[in-house]
């Protein structure tokens, strides 16, 4: 097949009367093969989706805003990314010439087009197959694809292969922690403690040795949770920052998804509380210094109902809103009227019982002076952050928060939307889109490196197809990755052509600009392994469903803020901290995506017991003035040396460093991923369990594979909490030998070697066995997970374990296509 490679003769930064021009040294196409270009040349946001001919989606790592197709020695049709959804442009703008045994396209710089930044080209096969030349390509079963590299150019006009996280080997390794509980040496841990009593940790604790030991561990970003200024119950009055009203509070320190100001940091995080901006720049200077990303939480959808800035007052929200409609598109709020509220004013909050008085919230009733109402709102009340239009709202509701109003009518779903999108491009931004980006400029002139992002799936896309793009414009490496649940009945639609109407609202929030979203289906998928029927096979089922942009694109953790700790003796079947292993090993090494570690987890830290408003609920309260027992084990002081740690702990945290730091292998960033667990299902040799008809139970395996480089592991994991499982064989499909190039008249050998272990030993088998029965694994450990980088070998190596040989009458195997 014809080979595609595009080499640049020229860019333009500004508008000229001269051409961009796009070398193409390809032949011909034959046998009715259709060649596809896109690219981004143009001034605002593009799309990741390209339907080509036969109505497979192409889906790109970039946001291209010009596609264009070449049959026949010509550009047959030009299409342009405007208002939010491709539109047709001239195909004669685009001139197509053969120049020295290569095709140049060639077009002119314009109000459309200043000069190429990004290109990916494909080709379509007759029978509609997606081809790329160069790998870099994931597949689903509908014929639809991603392409997980791209060109991009630099100042000198070189181009220059990428992957979606920029350089073709880096993978986010992100680290989340509370600073109010990180680095926080109290141990007294009184339920519903004061910060004078239960202490709090400070931005001072990250210091850079600190921060180099986790540069050193392997990580490349630290996500600080919760530093944006909350409603609270702490007196800072000498600063100006009074408590908030007790009926709004959540915990005595707050959630840190109330925020108060978000132009302001919580002077709980400061040595000297007045000086608290300034802290927080040193210490974003500190993390570059060692090498780190910083990120921050971006919570888009609600505010505390008492956010006032004393930073940007002129940016306050609701200062101009028409209080009396339910909704607005320039409005901040949506109001309770009588058309949508249930009850009637004024707002009862159910910290109280207004029957009787009693107060109900604990939070409410130790801060004291607490009524049940938020006096600025006895008239004019407001819709809940969780979507909930009512005078009285419940425990269950996010009722100390307030929703924000984008344009979209969340009640009146169907109605056309209020905003630009691409049914209604003419549309006006409105005020509460400003503000937000508004917003994020801030924290990224502050030093922030990215978001994670509270909730996306509850704003509209296309605010993100805007907002991010003008986050790029600023700093093109600006990294956001979405919180979002596709079963949520709140999320919002994206109205792009592109995407159809099912689309799952991961996928839409990627176009949109995010780099990642939320692995919640896989999480979720292994947790039932423990507390409910699922079997590891049915981890396979759920990552193939979304398809492969989601795939390649999702956030793998085993732990954060808002699930339970592996360690728990009532999460994860009580089995303790090791469980971890086969969790976090498995979701790690799936995709090309960004992982992350809470803190504690590399420790087995519990969350035990109750904190207070947190409750006894598994977790680590984000919502209490507490501190990590397991975690200030390592802590031991601020030596941050895992002085006091058990041989077991210290042997669980070497072992999540090495995990870190094998995701930056050529097959984890670069390669693709061959699912074994369901090319298995009748191997009764793949740690089947007895009175079972089927495999797969307990037992997970995979291939990455990166050609390219040679790079090949093949990751195994027994969930099992009481049996290791002996003399597996693992049945490889068509696809996964053609990966690893195995040739059945080769007398080559196919060499294991475990680089997660420390034992270190060999594996080795004749190839042509490894394609008759399977790859042989002596043992697979109960709650354990193996990384076993793959070689072939023409002799067998020294000191390594043989792997039996099977007889041809004794193997069950059916091939698997």
């Amino acid at each position: 097949m014809p080979f595609i490679f595009i080499f640049f003769l020229a860019l333009l930064t500004s508008l000229s009367a001269r051409p961009l021009e796009l070398s193409l040294p390809f032949s011909e196409n034959q046998g009715g093969d259709v060649s596809w270009i896109a690219m981004d040349a143009g001034h605002g946001p593009g799309s990741t989706v390209v339907v080509t001919d036969s109505g497979k989606r192409v889906y790109l790592p970039f946001q291209a805003d010009c596609v264009l197709r070449v049959e026949g020695g010509a550009v047959t049709d030009a299409r342009i990314y405007r208002n939010y959804h491709w539109q047709p442009t001239s195909a004669a703008d685009f001139k197509l010439e053969s120049r020295d045994a290569e095709f140049v396209v060639s077009f002119r710089a314009s109000t459309l087009f200043d000069c190429v930044r990004a290109v990916q080209w494909f080709r379509q096969q007759k029978d509609g197959l997606i081809i790329l030349d160069r790998g870099g390509i994931r597949s689903s079963n509908n014929g639809d694809v991603y392409f997980s590299r791209y060109y991009t150019v630099e100042a000198d006009g070189q181009w220059v292969e990428c992957g979606r996280y920029g350089a073709l080997g880096n993978r986010p390794r992100i680290y989340q922690m509370l600073p109010r509980l990180f680095g926080n040496e109290n141990e007294t841990r009184k339920v519903n403690g004061t910060l004078a009593e239960n202490g709090v940790g400070k931005f001072s604790d990250l210091s850079l040795p600190v921060l180099q030991q986790l540069k050193a561990d392997g990580l490349t970003h630290i996500w600080l949770t919760g530093v944006l200024q909350q409603a609270t119950s702490t007196d800072y009055s000498k600063i100006g920052q009074a408590p908030d009203d007790p009926d709004l509070l959540k915990g005595i320190a707050g959630s840190p998804y109330a925020v108060r100001d978000y132009f302001d940091i919580s002077p709980d995080y400061a040595d000297n509380p007045a000086q608290r901006l300034d802290e927080f720049k040193a210490l974003a200077e500190r993390m570059h210094t060692a090498g780190l990303k910083l990120l921050i939480d971006f919570i888009p959808n609600h505010v505390a109902r008492s956010y006032a800035s004393d930073i940007h007052p002129e940016l306050d929200f609701g200062v101009n809103d028409r209080k009396n409609v339910y909704f607005d598109s320039d409005n901040n709020f949506y109001y309770l009227t009588s058309k949508v509220a249930k009850g009637n004013a004024p707002l009862r909050l159910p910290t109280v019982d207004h029957k009787t008085g009693r107060i109900l919230n604990e939070t409410a009733r130790l801060v004291g002076h607490a009524d049940g109402y938020f006096m600025p709102e006895r008239v004019h009340g407001r819709v809940t952050g969780n979507n909930q239009a009512t005078w009285r709202p419940t425990d269950g509701d996010w009722y100390e928060t307030v929703k924000l109003n984008y344009g979209f009518d969340f009640i009146h779903r169907d109605r056309p939307p209020e905003y630009p999108t691409a049914v209604s491009p003419r549309k006006p931004t409105p005020d509460t889109w400003k503000k937000m980006d508004a917003i994020l400029a801030y924290w990224q002139s502050m030093g922030v490196d990215g978001f994670r992002v509270d909730m996306a799936h509850m704003v509209p896309p296309e605010f993100w197809k805007w907002s991010i793009h003008r986050a790029k414009e600023r700093d093109a490496e600006v990294f956001f990755c979405a919180e979002a649940y596709n079963d949520d009945p709140a999320k919002v639609p994206s109205h792009d052509p592109a995407l159809e109407a099912d689309t799952n609202v991961m996928v839409a929030l990627l176009d949109a600009g995010f780099q990642a979203v939320y692995d919640d289906p896989g999480y979720d998928t292994l947790e039932k392994i423990y507390h409910g029927s699922a079997w590891a096979n049915d981890l396979q089922t759920v990552e193939d469903e979304f398809g492969p942009y989601f795939f390649e694109c999702a956030l793998r953790y085993a732990e954060n803020h808002d699930e339970v700790r592996l360690a728990n003796s009532n999460s994860w079947g009580g089995l303790g901290m090791e469980v971890g292993r086969p969790v976090a090993g498995t979701l790690f090494g799936l995709s090309q995506g960004p992982v992350m570690i809470y803190h504690g987890q590399e420790v087995g830290e519990l969350g035990e017991g109750r904190e207070g408003f947190g409750g006894d609920d598994q977790r680590s309260t984000i919502f209490d003035y507490w501190s990590l027992p397991e975690l200030n084990k390592w802590w031991n002081g601020g030596a941050a040396d895992g002085g006091h740690l058990s041989p077991a702990q210290v042997d669980l945290r070497a072992w999540y460093v090495r995990l870190l730091k094998l995701q930056v292998e050529p097959a984890f960033t670069q390669g693709t991923t061959i699912m074994l667990n369901h090319a298995n299902v009748d191997n009764p040799a793949y740690g089947r369990v007895e009175r079972t008809s089927a495999s797969g139970h307990w037992i997970f395996s995979y291939l990455r594979s990166d050609m390219g480089s040679g790079s090949h592991y093949l990751v195994t994991a027994n969930f099992n909490p009481q049996s290791g499982m002996s003399k597996v064989r693992i049945h490889l499909p068509e696809v996964a030998a053609e990966a690893l190039a195995l040739n059945r008249s080769s007398n080559s050998w196919l060499v294991l070697r475990d680089r997660l272990s420390t034992s270190n030993q060999l594996y080795t088998m004749k190839v042509s066995d490894v394609l008759e029965h399977g790859i042989y694994v002596e043992q697979i450990n109960s709650l354990d997970v193996n990384y076993w980088e793959i070689r072939i070998e023409r002799e067998k190596p020294g000191n390594s374990i043989m792997a039996p040989t099977m007889g041809r009458m004794s193997s069950t195997r059916n091939r698997a296509k």
